[in-house]
């Protein structure tokens, strides 16, 4: 499988319903990996190290990406339609906007959504074709005006999983997202759109894991469930004291097949450690499945920033990319396989 080398995501609309998934709040059964994939990633892990024996050049790396980043087409061009005077509102950043090329767009209708137009601060983005590779929807958090577009994707787009990296208010003071999913013993209300909380539970490396169903109030289409998974310890900017939260995330995505949809992963703005998240993940799973080119990270960060701006903002996360795969690849290595 060779990685996506133009910028742009394949995937243009919702995709069919597939089948129904049962969601586990229980710690997901280690992979048992195939003598090919533990050669694939015994491989890599012996690659991804000797880089980082050399922290100058993947310092190097991300020079590069960041100048990169200069000679990318006008916002102005390629961003028109967050740019419209009907959509500035619903960007929390203003210079974090979805390409045109590769947006969410959502279905407008007056019956099923009350703002009735089609933009959402979302972009698709992936790298690789391979349907063991999961698709990503990198978007914002979700604004008071925009939850109920928000919730709108997730059912458009059959969306299994919402990765959240980042707390609701940041140091008590700053307001990093909006609350599109706590409730208190009964459905939230976000325009059409009804959202239960059927179970939570937090886990050792402090995962909140939620067990949602998501449905219009008004309709007789079956809940759409999912399964809400926020690490509140990932700073802004920064990154955590260890891989082991990020890492148990990748472990449950594991196990949620690829085709149920698109993984939506946001943080405040949806690129810095949303970007790192998507790195990790698509990263391993790319390795796994046998394409020896995901070693290069420079290049999947680069793909990735010709689909959403900015993905992976910060060295520093750009080097916990380098050791959360390894960890994980040791990990999956380790003497538990056979």
């Amino acid at each position: 499988m060779a990685a996506t080398s133009a910028g742009k995501s394949s995937i243009s609309s919702p995709p069919p319903p597939t089948q129904s998934f049962n969601f586990s709040s229980d710690p997901p059964p280690k992979l048992v990996l195939s003598k090919d994939q533990l050669f694939y990633s015994s491989d890599a892990i012996k690659t991804l190290k000797e880089k980082t024996r050399s922290p100058d050049k993947i310092e190097q790396e991300f020079d590069r990406l960041q100048a990169n980043r200069f000679k990318k087409v006008a916002v102005t061009q390629s961003c028109r339609e967050a740019l419209q005077n009907v959509n500035l509102s619903k960007n929390r950043y203003t210079d974090v906007i979805p390409f045109d090329e590769n947006r969410v767009v959502l279905k407008s209708s007056k019956v099923t959504r009350s703002s009735g137009r089609d933009y959402i601060n979302a972009s698709f983005v992936e790298v690789g074709s391979s349907e063991s590779i999961s698709q990503f929807i990198a978007t914002q958090g979700p604004l008071p005006q925009t939850c109920e577009d928000f919730w709108e994707m997730v059912i458009q787009y059959h969306c299994p999983v919402i990765v959240m990296l980042t707390r609701l208010v940041d140091n008590y003071k700053t307001v990093k997202c909006g609350d599109y999913f706590n409730s208190e013993d009964r459905p939230r209300e976000f325009g059409n759109i009804q959202v239960t909380t059927k179970w939570t539970r937090k886990t050792e490396t402090s995962l909140v894991l939620r067990c949602l169903e998501v449905k219009y109030k008004q309709s007789e289409e079956p809940v759409h469930t999912v399964l809400h998974i926020q690490y509140p310890g990932w700073p802004d900017h920064g990154v955590p004291d260890d891989t082991l939260a990020v890492r148990e995330i990748v472990k449950r995505i594991y196990h949620i097949p690829p085709g149920l949809g698109p993984v939506v992963v946001h943080c405040s703005a949806g690129i810095g450690r949303t970007g790192a998240f998507c790195t990790i993940l698509n990263t391993i799973q790319r390795i796994l499945d046998g394409n020896m080119t995901a070693v290069n990270l420079g290049d999947t960060v680069s793909i990735f920033r010709s689909q959403r701006i900015g993905m992976v903002q910060t060295m520093e996360q750009y080097f916990f990319c380098y050791n959360a795969i390894i960890d994980e690849l040791e990990d999956l290595t380790s003497d538990s396989n056979p």
